[in-house]
């Protein structure tokens, strides 16, 4: 393997911890965003459900409303 200017020979050590390093930068940054996207993903599930659940309520009131006429 070459060397470049002012770089030690041997020093691929060095380099192997720096691509290691930067993997596992990597590896937590998509787990963290995975885990963002889906807790989003979960809370826009319940906001919805609750959304609908309310809807539904609020049609059982002006069904009964209705039917007492």
């Amino acid at each position: 393997m070459d060397t470049f200017a002012g770089e030690k020979p041997g020093s691929e050590p060095e380099e192997a911890k720096l691509q290691n390093a930067s993997k596992q930068i990597v590896q937590n940054a998509i787990l963290r965003a995975v885990q963002q996207v889906s807790r989003e993903s979960q809370q826009k599930e319940e906001c919805t459900t609750t959304s609908r659940n309310r809807l539904q309520l609020g049609v059982g009131k002006l069904t009964k409303k209705y039917e007492k006429k």
